[in-house]
């Protein structure tokens, strides 16, 4: 009997003690699902990224040794044409001026019988072309009485005759060298000048690159500061060629940028400072004053060796307008004439130099970089004829 209630005892303890582990966990609430952790599957050496090269050391000192710096290719610098023989290279670019002077022109000199009739139509042509009423009277009346002293020409000895009246025209005896070489340790300055729309920042570039092609060191000194783009693009010209530009801030003092740039070509000790200014409208008396001034603070390091006026040739006979107002405020020492392989007409360039008495010194023929070629009398005309122009006569 003992042994039975002993037994009893156990087996309530053990239903108790079940009924106690069950029942807080049957009121025990669900805990929520961890947050599930995505694993990146790439590659080990896709996420390290680009490798690192780590400081090697020499195993013998135990010196640690950096790894060589690998620096970025310097800019390419061009190498322009030479200037020699370009305008011959560039003859075609004068095609519509061709067809006044080539075709025109000696075809009325050809015909049998050199009447009135046919020197008016003579007349009237070289005017037309831009020549200008004065030098026209001069060239017609010196071919009419060469003429008629030598009596009728054939077609070969017309097309020298009127090659010579045309160089004559044109004045070979004028000073056309850029003075480009420096003096004293000073640079040579060459003044930028012309009017908006002609051309001026992309001439100035150009000519970096014709002095650039003679052997001279070259700086350029970016004055029209109302333009930032006229800044931009002056730098990318001379960074071409491997030159330096000095500017400003958009809006700064003109004279100031001119004089620093002066200033700076001094220290480093270049050949030649291109300053480009403001296009200037010639009737703005404001702008004409302050190109004035840029003129005089530029002085206070030396004199200005060139002021070059650059012209639109496709303008004609008012291009003669803006380049006499000027010549008023500056001393134009040469004119550039741009656009000659457009729609202008050649005999512009005598109209320029005879009512100017200023020598035409470059001549503008097409858009590329090294399209802009010294100006020669003989061989300019001898494009114009498509024949080889004769020197000048007495």
């Amino acid at each position: 009997m003992d042994y039975l209630l002993i037994a009893l005892a156990l087996l309530g303890v053990l239903i108790l003690a079940g009924v106690g582990l069950v029942v807080p966990r049957l009121r025990r609430r669900p805990e929520p699902p961890l947050p599930r952790t995505e694993v990146d599957t790439r590659a080990e050496e896709d996420l390290a990224g680009p490798p690192v090269q780590a400081p090697e050391s020499d195993l013998s000192t135990g010196i640690l040794v950096e790894p060589p710096v690998v620096e970025a290719p310097a800019p390419t610098v061009e190498v322009p044409e030479p200037t020699a023989g370009r305008l011959v290279r560039l003859r075609s670019r004068l095609s519509r001026s061709q067809n006044v002077f080539g075709k025109g022109l000696l075809g009325l000199l050809s015909r049998d019988r050199l009447d009135e009739d046919v020197w008016e139509e003579i007349e009237d042509s070289l005017i037309t072309a831009d020549v200008g009423v004065d030098a026209t009277r001069e060239i017609v009346d010196r071919l009419r009485e060469r003429t008629r002293v030598l009596g009728t020409q054939s077609a070969t000895e017309l097309r020298a005759l009127l090659a010579a009246e045309l160089v004559n025209a044109l004045d070979p005896s004028l000073d056309r060298a850029l003075r480009t070489a420096p003096k004293e340790g000073v640079p040579a300055v060459l003044l930028v000048v012309g009017v908006n729309g002609a051309g001026k920042t992309t001439t100035c570039g150009k000519i970096a690159r014709v002095l650039v092609a003679d052997g001279r060191s070259v700086l350029l000194g970016a004055a029209d500061t109302f333009r930032a783009a006229a800044a931009d693009q002056l730098e990318t010209w001379a960074g071409r060629v491997g030159a330096e530009t000095v500017r400003g801030p958009e809006g700064a003092d003109p004279a100031s940028v001119a004089f620093d740039a002066v200033r700076r070509g001094i220290d480093t000790g270049v050949d030649t400072v291109l300053v480009d200014t403001a296009g200037r409208l010639q009737n703005k008396i404001g702008l004409m004053d302050e190109l004035g001034k840029v003129k005089r603070v530029v002085e206070k390091h030396g004199p200005i060796d060139e002021t070059l006026l650059i012209l639109d040739a496709t303008t004609g006979q008012n291009g003669l307008a803006q380049a006499r107002v000027f010549t008023e405020v500056v001393n134009v020492t040469g004119v550039v004439l741009t656009k000659l392989d457009g729609t202008a007409k050649g005999g512009i360039v005598i109209a320029v130099q005879r009512k100017l008495g200023i020598p035409v010194k470059l001549v503008g023929l097409g858009e590329g970089p090294d399209d802009l070629a010294p100006f020669d009398p003989a061989q300019f005309v001898d494009a114009l004829l498509g024949t080889d122009a004769p020197g000048p006569t007495a």
